[in-house]
């Protein structure tokens, strides 16, 4: 099983390179707002010190001429939406050649097939976290692993990633049960919220790789 990770919500180009030569496979900064956002020079520093490694931009709903102004100063590779009218957006920027994630808020009154269809559309990738009151989106709430097994096997046949609470302790399990394409982390590996901790984020991906292995 090839199982591989993202790592988002950097704030810094350190952050970025030690992800990258650690393995990361994609990574992500925070346009949506909260305390993760970035500028687009700070996001332009990022792609910088990622070396070639694809960085995807998190946004909101919005305008796609706006979504791509901004991945193109910043030199992104795509697009990782939230909302759940952004569809047009999704296929506006596939178009243009872009990685689109959509994401999904799941939880155990959700209608799974018609739900993750929906926001599977025009997506590379469906990431799904734990639907949460406020929106879904950086909360760091895991999903429980059975409802998170039953979204996998209710999902559309595209890249299927697990985010929402996920750590270097818990990542392991998640795979094991999930059986994911790939993993999402931002809180779970910070000391503070943009602040990855080297250490974390290194255990992280070993326990990612060793899942991958095992499988």
């Amino acid at each position: 099983m090839a199982v591989e990770a993202k790592i988002c919500g950097l704030t810094r180009p350190d952050d970025a390179a030690y992800a990258a030569a650690h393995g990361a496979w994609r990574l992500g900064v925070i346009f949506a707002g909260g305390p993760r956002l970035v500028t687009v020079a700070q996001a332009r520093d990022i792609v910088s010190a990622a070396a070639g490694v694809p960085v995807l931009g998190v946004f909101g709903p919005g305008s796609p001429e706006a979504m791509l102004e901004t991945i193109e100063a910043a030199g992104l590779a795509g697009a990782q939406l939230y909302g759940d009218d952004v569809a047009p957006v999704a296929a506006s920027l596939r178009r243009r050649g872009l990685e689109v994630w959509r994401v999904a808020g799941v939880a155990a009154d959700l209608p799974l097939h018609r739900a993750l269809a929906a926001v599977a559309a025009d997506a590379d990738a469906l990431l799904i976290e734990a639907g949460a009151p406020g929106g879904s989106g950086g909360k760091g709430i895991a999903i429980p692993l059975d409802l998170a097994r039953s979204a996998r096997m209710a999902a559309p046949p595209i890249r299927f990633v697990l985010a929402g609470g996920l750590t270097a302790e818990s990542v392991a399990t998640a795979i094991r049960i999930v059986e994911p394409d790939a993993v999402d982390v931002s809180s779970g590996i910070e000391t503070s919220p943009g602040i990855k901790d080297r250490a974390l984020l290194a255990r992280f991906l070993e326990n990612v790789f060793a899942a991958r292995s095992a499988a």
